[in-house]
């Protein structure tokens, strides 16, 4: 019995020191190589929309096709946009006839205006020498009169004419009237509104959420597929806040991918959010809501880190994929090696789970 007790006691001391040593392992690792399995693939998301309503008339790609940049993914009915813009063209013809006839009517207005000019000005002569000879009592007064009269009309004509130049000359603008701008403006829009029937990707990515058939009809604005841009993806992880206090701006960390067990990735440390939706107000009018907590050792907070491949990402991966992230200071060998050791049997582990 002696030797019984003896053999438990020291596995007693034996478990305690185990307990002991791995709490302080905990503590101290948590500070210096915090390790979270909170991970999860982030990636941009575009959703693709028409800016014209119209029907589907063909779609050229299958869901979760890879595309490049510019390719064709779907195409609208175009027989309407096409007509709009043969419309538009012949308008901007007509202005632009128009504008010829009112340019060769500023032209006759400005000859006019050269005519009634003249005739003032002989007039205006002509009433001078009549004048002088007035003075010399060498001609009647009605003849001083009538030259007068005259000159008075050819100076109505001429203001007549200047007028008349003038409201030709405000319906032209820089060589163009308003409605010659207008029609290219209208121009312009209905071959614009015809490439909008083209819906091509924005860059390379992938296509995603693809339901569009031939005969669908798209309502302009509203969303019809997912795109997902090439080399947009990133990683998120939720570290506690006193994980990431000890943690210095160079840090280094690891990664092991829920769908890749057994593989350990190299991952670049980027940003760290500035807070988290629990802290944020809202200036809604009413009083602060104040949450009660009676538990003498609360949750911890979780800090965001967003981390960035340093390649791509294998193509199992995918927007939502779940990661274990392992943080490490740069220059520090011994936690590099705790943090590769942990992240490796995390790894390991998702062989079985």
């Amino acid at each position: 019995m002696p030797a019984l007790d003896a053999v438990f006691k020291r596995w007693t001391i034996s478990l305690i020191a185990i307990f002991i040593v791995v709490a302080l392992y905990v503590i101290v690792a948590d500070r210096f190589a915090p390790v979270t399995t909170e991970g999860r693939i982030q990636g941009q998301v575009v959703q693709l929309a028409t800016e014209v309503s119209a029907t589907v008339a063909a779609v050229h790609v299958a869901n979760n096709d890879r595309v490049e940049a510019g390719q064709l993914l779907f195409s609208l009915d175009d027989r309407r946009f096409k007509l709009a813009l043969n419309q538009a063209e012949l308008t901007l013809q007509q202005a632009r006839e128009q504008q010829q006839v009112l340019k060769a009517q500023i032209q006759a207005a400005q000859a006019q205006l050269a005519r009634s000019q003249a005739n003032f000005a002989h007039a205006s002569k002509e009433y001078n020498r009549t004048r002088k000879m007035g003075e010399q009592q060498l001609v009647s007064q009605s003849v001083l009169d009538k030259s007068r009269t005259e000159v008075l009309a050819t100076e109505a004509d001429r203001d007549m004419a200047r007028q008349q130049l003038n409201t030709l000359k405000v319906q032209l603008v820089n060589g163009s009237t308003a409605a010659v701008a207008l029609a290219e403006n209208a121009l312009k829009q209905a071959r614009l509104n015809l490439s909008y029937t083209q819906i091509r990707a924005p860059e390379a990515g992938t296509v995603s959420n693809l339901q569009l058939v031939s005969g669908s009809y798209a309502n302009a604005h509203q969303p019809l597929l997912s795109f997902v841009p090439a080399n947009s993806l990133w990683i998120s992880a939720d570290f506690r806040e006193k994980a990431l206090a000890a943690m210095p701006d160079d840090a280094r960390a690891l990664v092991a991918y829920d769908a890749l067990p057994g593989e350990v990735f190299s991952v670049s440390v980027g940003s760290r959010d500035v807070g988290v939706a629990q802290a944020q107000q809202v200036a809604n009018g009413t009083l602060a809501s104040i949450q009660v907590s009676n538990r003498w050792v609360r949750d911890s907070q979780r800090v965001r880190l967003n981390l960035t491949p340093n390649r791509a990402l294998p193509a199992q991966l995918f927007i939502g994929s779940r990661a274990s992230i392992a943080l490490y200071p740069q220059e520090d060998s011994l936690w590099s090696a705790v943090a590769q050791l942990q992240i490796t049997l995390i790894s390991l582990l998702h062989f079985i789970y």
